[in-house]
Formats: C-alpha cells, structure tokens, sequence
C-alpha cells in the first residue's frame, strides 16, 4: 500500500509526517481511536472489584473516529481526521466495521446492565463482553497496522448476541 495521497493547509500527509504523527503512513490509520474502547474495556473489568465503575461505565458512549479525535487531546487529531478521509479504503471499511460491532456489544451491554436487577449478573456481563471485546481490539489494530487482511468481524461476536 502506499501513503494516503492527503493535502491540508501545512502541505501534504507525507509517510513521514504520518509516522511523526503515529498514524500508520500504509493505511491511514491511528490506533490511538482503541483507547476508547480499551476504555469502556478497563472499566468493564473493574466492576467486579471495584462496582462503582458501573455508573463510569454507563456514562460511555460510542463516538466515530472522527469525532474522537474531534474531540481528543491527540496532538495531531488534524492530521489523524485528514488522514482518515484519505485512508485506504478496505482498512478504513473494515475499522469501521469492527468499531461498529464493539459498539452494538458494549450498547447490549449497557442495555443488559440496566436492566439486572440479579446481583452479581453485572459482574458476570461485564465479563462477557470484555472476553468478546478484546479480541476485536485486537484485530483493530491489526487492520490499522496493515497487519491484517480485510474481512468480516461478523463471525467474531454471533456467539455473544446468541445469549
């Protein structure tokens, strides 16, 4: 692959000024966007030792990458935002789609959460999703690192909304 072909007001998106801006020069791509789901992912693993994470955790919301790094405090989120307007297509498509599949588990997990009135089953569906989660994170970054070949993360979660 070659580095996104990406103007904006200081010049051109170089692979090196990629690289300086830790956004991968092949695909376009930061994983600094994963931190928001290692978020939601360290919270859930605290809710059996620390409960009080719940309500840190009900306050999570999904955000695009976009509006993450909108929003973050990522040095270079221009450049990350342009970047991702020009990344590589079947990267960017499958990102997409892994984050969406995060954020339908981690909004039935909310949902779930919510609803329990059983003490303890916040616990055992905080765990639940964490063990579905990580492994999406991982494939993430993978995609953004170009270490992986685009496909779908479908296959992935059936399992988890099976229950």
């Amino acid at each position: 692959m070659s580095p996104p072909d990406t103007q904006m007001a200081e010049g051109p998106l170089s692979a090196a000024r990629l690289a300086a801006a830790n956004i991968n020069p092949a695909t376009g791509l930061a994983t600094d966007y994963l931190n928001h789901f290692n978020e939601a992912i360290m919270l859930l693993e605290m809710v059996p030792v620390a409960p009080e994470c719940i309500d840190d955790f009900m306050s999570w919301r999904p955000v695009s990458y976009r509006e993450h790094f909108a929003h973050s405090r990522f040095k270079d989120r221009q450049i990350a935002i342009a970047a991702y307007d020009h990344a590589d297509t079947a990267a960017r498509e499958t990102l997409e789609e892994l984050a969406d599949t995060m954020n339908a588990i981690l909004s039935k997990t909310h949902d779930e959460i919510r609803r329990s009135a059983i003490k303890g089953s916040a616990d055992a569906l905080a765990a639940r999703a964490a063990a579905s989660l990580r492994p999406l994170v991982a494939r993430a970054g993978a995609v953004i690192n170009g270490e992986e070949e685009t496909m779908s993360a479908q296959a992935m979660v059936d399992g988890f909304f099976k229950t």
